[in-house]
């Protein structure tokens, strides 16, 4: 049991650093090719930000809100936004929502992105004025900007990555990128590094019905290995200048290790914890103890506990109100690159989310 489960814990960590790594890292190539023009338009509006996070945030599983955490890692998007993704995000239990009852699941989606692009631009007009959360300092500035541990990254607006190709100085370092995502490719398509989503006893069904639809998450592993080959293409004709400095020094090797780290020891403190704990038992009748309970365990940065919540509802033992707190809290793996990469935005974005959470668990109590 504890070999599958420490299989299982490495699988995923390394599932989640490759697609943060290869997110990352085809933000930087299209926002340095265009000379930031790209981005350009999102950097300008705040609620365009918002509504593209809590988009990216509704895609079920958590390769959308991966996408988000490396946009708002790459000063693409607001905390507001960031708060979006998280609201609007249920992780894998999007997949078995679907499963189990597509037309309330659409409606949940729809609650859910409403209330996120509400309280995301909210939070960045009530930061703007009160500064409660404040970004460091060398934002966007045009020729460059310092990365969120203070080093500055050596971007250079406007600076062609296919230029200067012939000096050779990191050579080896594209062959083992070219290697590495190749790599990553053949293992995301061969189904290698699918997420376990913990489920057990007649949730197993659930997997074997998301197995024959095209709403399962293998579908989205396949999407993303085809944006691994365009990287394949960027690697091949970018500048050693471009492979050395942005992909190989700041995003390899400054930010895929940390992510990985983390990600790992979360996922093993989670999972160790998760053998000898049965949250099921922790059900309780109440509505108004349980919307806490709820929006508590979506603090949990994991797919899994948070399953419970969607089979009670399916099987009418709990009313909406605590179904929606535990989608508002919970974003699955989402936030665990975040973990890594700033813990103070990973806190208080929880923080809030877990508010939101309880503050519409008992507004949809009262209404409903």
């Amino acid at each position: 049991m504890y070999l599958h489960l420490f299989t299982d814990i490495i699988r995923n960590s390394v599932l989640i650093t490759g697609l943060v790594t290869i997110m990352m890292m085809l933000i930087e190539s299209v926002d340095l090719e265009s000379g930031g023009r790209f981005f350009k338009g999102l950097k300008k509006t705040r609620t365009g930000q918002v509504a593209v996070a809590a988009l990216l945030g509704t895609i079920p599983g958590c390769i959308g809100g991966f996408a988000a955490v490396s946009l708002y890692s790459q000063r693409m998007l607001s905390f507001g936004a960031l708060v979006a993704m998280m609201v609007a995000s249920c992780g894998d239990e999007a997949f078995m929502m679907l499963a189990l009852d597509p037309w309330h699941a659409a409606c949940i989606f729809a609650v859910l992105f409403a209330i996120a692009v509400f309280c995301g631009v909210l939070i960045d007009i009530a930061g703007k004025k009160v500064r409660i959360f404040r970004r460091p300092s060398g934002e966007d500035a045009g020729h460059g900007r310092s990365c969120r541990h203070g080093h500055l990254c050596r971007h250079t607006a406007g600076h062609d990555i296919g230029t200067d190709r012939q000096s050779g100085h990191a050579g080896w370092k594209r062959i083992l990128l070219l290697a590495g995502t190749a790599a990553f490719i053949a293992a995301l398509i061969s189904g290698f590094l699918d997420h376990d989503h913990h489920m057990h006893g007649s949730h197993a069904d659930v997997q074997g019905l998301l197995s024959l639809g095209l709403l399962d998450e293998k579908w989205m592993n396949i999407l993303f290995g085809a944006l691994s080959i365009v990287l394949i293409v960027i690697i091949v004709r970018s500048s050693d200048a471009f492979i050395e400095d942005n992909l190989w020094h700041h995003i390899l090797l400054r930010h895929a290790p940390v992510i990985f780290l983390w990600t790992f020891g979360v996922l093993a403190v989670i999972g160790t914890a998760m053998t000898f704990i049965d949250l099921e038992s922790w059900i309780s009748e109440n509505t108004a103890v349980m919307i806490l309970l709820a929006a508590a365990i979506g603090l949990i940065p994991e797919s899994g506990p948070h399953m419970v919540f969607v089979s009670l509802f399916a099987g009418g033992i709990v009313p909406f109100p605590v179904l929606l707190a535990s989608c508002i809290s919970q974003d699955g793996h989402s936030s665990l690159p975040l973990l890594a990469e700033d813990k103070k935005s990973f806190a208080i974005a929880k923080l809030i989310n877990f508010c939101i959470a309880v503050t519409a668990g008992y507004g949809s109590m009262l209404i409903l």
